[in-house]
């Protein structure tokens, strides 16, 4: 969009609403993928291996699509810096509808051998393309629309997309799995993935009713748009762009710890039923979707970095008492231990970042280095979290403490990282110069 052009810009409230639901819609898909790792895949596609192997080789299914992320975050990121924000989210819908949709009609070990491994893990990378490439986009849209005083508030409306994809995915699953174990395994939980053609309809009404950010339009008008996006992020910003890296360690590690290792662990390890372990996932993510904006508007009053820390430390101090709630087998304690991690640490922590990112870094590659921050990141901190905690919790016999260890130094990572970071409450998303010795002030921050 053109600033001279007579159309109205559409409200903040409207171009929120719009991130949300397209974010939700491809998270949606994503999580679709990672709760099927814990609960279907491991026997329908990886039932020529046994027991804990086939687990393990379903979580590391679920990895790959982390691993695909970087490349749609470096590809989407860099178009998105240069010829827009909206094309690119339309596009990503795309992909990830197609491939979701796809993976629900894929054929099973039994019937195609393996093949059906090989394309689902192809199915992943795309998935994994995709939603590479959302998230920037989705969070810039709804952050460059904003008013600066609610910037936080409006800008984590794309980050509702996480725990509403994974309330739309656990909820979708939990009806499933009111069927018969059979009909679930033949049936059930593919039309959860095939339902994505509807959602993807949706999405793309929507995303193509909403104009290019404001933000971006300037930078057009002033004809600074950077040729080279990555390049110019990692000459002038890299020490905020590592650090930023270190904050998502935390977010990563809590929301994928919760909503897919310890989904699978209670019900494989604690034998519990899944329809109640995926209870405890949809009331969380519940929990989650009502929080994140409520601490995005705390951080518009309070600063970014005091209410994600709140969230980090409350992860740090909660880390074995929630390993030994979930080891006393008690229903009412796993329960609660899904709705403190999906609910209460994740929405604290997730809450502020939208904006506290967005800030950080400069109009003329801020998708690059979002994409960049996220998905790269995300790598260690969300596609491994499943596969170090059950090789963790192969090494004791079965117990969750070192997993608690870990998540102590994971949360201290991320504390240290938001420490070393500048407060950005206030910060004009218009200062598009920005000086390549700008990273000296990380030291006196």
């Amino acid at each position: 969009m053109a600033l001279g052009t007579s159309e109205a810009p559409p409200s903040p409230q409207r171009v929120a609403m719009a991130s949300a639901v397209g974010a939700t819609i491809e998270w949606y898909d994503f999580f679709l993928y990672g709760t099927a790792a814990g609960l279907v895949f491991d026997k329908l596609f990886f039932n020529g291996l046994d027991g804990p192997a086939a687990q393990f080789a379903a979580f590391g299914t679920f990895a790959v699509g982390f691993l695909a992320r970087p490349i749609g975050g470096f590809v989407f990121g860099h178009f998105g810096d240069r010829i827009g924000r909206k094309k690119m989210l339309v596009l990503t819908l795309l992909i990830m509808g197609l491939g979701t949709a796809s993976i629900g009609l894929l054929p099973s070990y039994d019937s195609i051998g393996v093949w059906a491994p090989i394309l689902l893990v192809t199915l992943r990378v795309l998935q994994g393309i995709g939603i590479g490439g959302e998230y920037g986009g989705a969070v810039l849209l709804a952050v460059e629309y904003a008013p600066a005083a609610r910037r936080g508030f409006f800008g984590s409306f794309a980050h509702i997309g996480v725990p509403g994809g994974l309330l739309l995915a656990s909820g979708a699953f939990s009806l499933a799995s009111l069927l018969p174990d059979e009909a679930f395994l033949a049936w059930g939980w593919r039309a959860c993935f095939l339902v994505s053609i509807v959602l993807l309809a949706i999405g793309a009404y929507i995303r193509l009713s909403v104009m290019e950010t404001p933000a971006f339009a300037k930078v057009q008008e002033r004809k600074e748009v950077s040729r080279i996006p990555l390049k110019d992020l990692l000459a002038q910003q890299p020490k905020r762009l590592l650090l930023g890296m270190g904050t998502r360690y935390i977010e990563g590690f809590t929301f994928n710890f919760f909503s897919v290792y310890l989904l699978a662990y209670v019900v494989n390890t604690l034998e519990l039923p899944k329809s109640f372990a995926l209870a405890g996932v949809l009331v969380g993510a519940a929990l989650g979707v009502v929080l994140v904006p409520i601490t995005g508007a705390l951080s518009d009053r309070l600063g970014r970095k005091p209410v994600y820390r709140a969230g980090a430390w409350a992860a740090l101090l909660l880390a074995f008492p929630v390993a030994a709630m979930v080891q006393s087998g008690s229903r009412p304690a796993v329960f609660a231990v899904f709705v403190i991690g999906l609910g209460l640490l994740y929405g604290t922590v997730y809450g502020p970042l939208a904006a506290f990112w967005s800030e950080l870094f400069d109009t003329r590659y801020r998708y690059t280095a979002l994409s960049t921050l996220y998905q790269v990141s995300g790598v260690v901190a969300s596609g491994f979290t499943p596969l170090i905690a059950a090789y963790l919790v192969a090494r004791a016999d079965g117990s969750l403490w070192w997993v608690a260890g870990y998540n102590v130094l994971v949360a201290a990572i991320s504390l240290t990282c938001a420490h070393l970071l500048p407060e950005t409450r206030g910060r004009s998303l218009d200062d598009v110069a920005v000086p390549r010795d700008r990273d000296k002030e990380l030291a006196a921050a």
